[in-house]
């Protein structure tokens, strides 16, 4: 007997916009509000020409669909996405066509991987890689609420053995890692190709091998009496200093 996959839930009128846009035929089941009949019109038709079914609940009802009260009046159930495995020999185009592409290593939190995707998707990176690292976050309900729709406007990879991956990214991309202390400022990082950008666990940072796989490192000195950022906001002004006129 094949098991039938647990739905994700995506919450949010910009989150089901951007899932209906990038895989209507993953949407399984869509429920909203009636304060959001407008904005769940286009997607009830879709939904009816799939012959898949779509309702008008109340929000304590909704609420218990979403596992969460923060469900904006609108939720789509839909299928898991698959994230393929990164071949660094067969570099995606999406990843050679971005000035960057952010790479999370060992991150944790799922809202901080939302929020990263939320960032990248703004700032037009066309992809995002997640290292096999057991504590790296996955996929999730959090992690596409708190990404406004960017996971859904990314290409996403997984690379199991990151230094590897690195190593066979370079010399076509650039693989910097994001340190605390003691790299380059940003401005003296060249962008002549693809920057690869290594983002890691708030607590430890990087790992010494993900460390010694990339080409350079890039710290963001501090101006304040606050020695450190959030990841996800380092991530956020870190690819808009890389990814700007060289």
């Amino acid at each position: 007997m094949t098991t039938r996959p647990e739905l994700d839930r995506h919450c949010g009128p910009a989150v089901v916009a951007a899932l209906f846009a990038a895989r209507p035929q993953d949407v399984m089941r869509l429920f909203h509000t009636a304060e959001r009949r407008r904005d769940a019109g286009p997607h009830c038709a879709v939904m009816a020409r799939l012959r898949r079914p779509y309702r008008e609940v109340p929000a304590a009802e909704l609420a218990r669909v979403a596992g969460t009260q923060h469900h904006g009046g609108l939720v789509a159930l839909a299928l898991p996405r698959p994230v393929p495995a990164l071949d660094p020999h067969r570099l995606p185009p999406a990843i050679a066509g971005s000035r960057v592409t952010p790479v999370l290593d060992g991150i944790g939190n799922p809202h901080n991987l939302g929020a990263i995707a939320r960032s990248a998707a703004f700032f037009g990176c066309r992809a995002m890689v997640l290292s096999g690292d057991p504590r790296q976050a996955g996929l999730s309900d959090a992690a596409f609420r708190t990404s406004e729709g960017g996971i859904e406007a990314l290409e996403l990879f997984r690379a199991e053995d990151l230094p590897i991956a690195l190593r066979g990214l370079s010399p076509r991309i650039r693989t910097v890692a994001a340190v605390a202390r003691g790299g380059l400022p940003p401005d003296r990082i060249p962008r002549d190709v693809a920057i690869a950008l290594v983002l890691g666990n708030e607590e430890n940072g990087l790992a010494p091998a993900t460390l010694n796989a990339c080409a350079l490192r890039v710290t963001l000195p501090p101006a304040g009496p606050v020695e450190s950022l959030n990841v996800s906001v380092a991530a956020a002004v870190l690819i808009h200093a890389l990814g700007g006129p060289t």
